[in-house]
């Protein structure tokens, strides 16, 4: 368990926030530039002490200012990986991979934690090992750094923003390799940004920020599915996170199946094999809403569920929140389509889903 609870003033801003999570897993610090994201990321690693706040992790405390407790930065054992990668531009790959081993505690060579071989193996850095940083790309050079962070043996991961300063099709590249650092590792992660899609791939638990205070707290595929926060409700983005399983892929019709709790939908053909466990956001303005089964019309997923809840969204649209099994989904409709069809809580109907829908990612 990571537990966060600080308070804070400078001249023109006030932190006071307070979140717990459980460990292992990823916890996004999520929220607009300014909002205290990267300050709380600081006082975790030690680089600032605040004026009153406790940091535990598993039960033992970092930081405890009524207790007198502050461990100093380089005993947290916190790998720190910045949106800068830092990596020594005079040693090679392989040298500032073995710079971040020199840096784990002795105890710690032979314990637990990922050997020099797994961390190449798990990030797919061999190819680079003899290279200086210079001839890496950007998502290159941010997987060293993942890499000599994780040779520190830290009991704790803090990434602040580590995608921000790369384009898009970088961002792709290293984006699956958080995915296996998530899942293979086993260290609990502490990550910083302002990038939903981030969030929506690799969070276990959401906090979410404003001006300095956590807004909301909790699992990711909670608090996506709320609309009384606007931070998340007010995007166009806005919508429910499932966590699918790949089920079977009909290649004949270019379709796969993707199970989730509550049923299946059928989506354009995926390359992740049979078994794949993977996360996709289902907009609220790709979701239709029938009173009646459907019939010959084009969407290939029509889910039976119950309305919940309706929400203004806008001066002429609103949010139906409706539960598909144990799963609640968004569906953002004009307000005429609501008063027209009668809808209100507690109605039967059924989510038409487009296949198409999952084809931005």
């Amino acid at each position: 368990m990571l537990e966060v609870s600080l308070r804070h003033r400078f001249s023109a801003f006030a932190l006071d926030v307070s979140f717990s999570a459980q460990t292992p897993g990823v916890t996004a610090l999520f929220g607009a530039s300014g909002s205290g994201k990267s300050t709380v990321l600081s006082i975790v690693a030690g680089l600032l002490r605040p004026q009153a706040g406790r940091v535990a992790l598993d039960g033992a405390a970092l930081l405890d200012t009524a207790a007198g407790v502050d461990v100093p930065a380089e005993r947290r054992r916190c790998g720190v990986v910045f949106q800068d990668a830092k990596l020594l531009p005079h040693l090679s790959v392989e040298t500032n991979l073995r710079y971040g081993a020199r840096r784990a505690p002795r105890s710690e060579i032979t314990g637990a934690g990922p050997s020099f071989a797994e961390v190449v193996d798990l990030l797919g850095i061999a190819p680079l090992l003899r290279r200086r940083p210079r001839a890496l790309s950007g998502g290159e050079r941010q997987r060293v750094a993942l890499g000599r962070a994780l040779l520190s043996r830290p009991r704790l991961l803090l990434m602040d923003e580590p995608l921000a300063a790369l384009d898009g099709g970088r961002k792709a590249e290293i984006l699956p390799f958080l995915d296996r650092l998530r899942d293979v590792a086993g260290v609990p992660i502490l990550y910083v940004t302002h990038a939903l899609d981030e969030v929506d791939r690799l969070a276990d638990t959401l906090v979410l920020m404003e001006a300095g205070r956590v807004l909301a707290a909790g699992r990711l595929e909670t608090l996506a599915a709320r609309t009384d926060l606007p931070a998340l409700s007010g995007r166009r983005d806005a919508g429910a996170v499932l966590s699918c399983t790949v089920q079977a892929h009909d290649i004949a019709r270019g379709l796969t199946g993707l199970g989730f709790l509550g049923g299946e939908l059928r989506v354009p053909l995926r390359i992740e094999p049979a078994g794949t466990r993977l996360r996709l956001r289902l907009r609220a303005r790709d979701v239709a809403v029938a009173t009646e089964a459907p019939r010959g019309i084009s969407s290939h997923n029509i889910l039976p569920g119950t309305i919940t809840a309706i929400a203004p969204a806008g001066p002429h649209e609103a949010f139906v929140t409706l539960q598909v099994g144990p799963t609640p989904l968004l569906a953002r409709l004009t307000r005429d389509s609501v008063g027209t069809l009668g809808l209100a809580p507690g109605m039967a109907v059924f989510a038409l889903v487009k296949s198409t829908a999952f084809d931005h990612g």
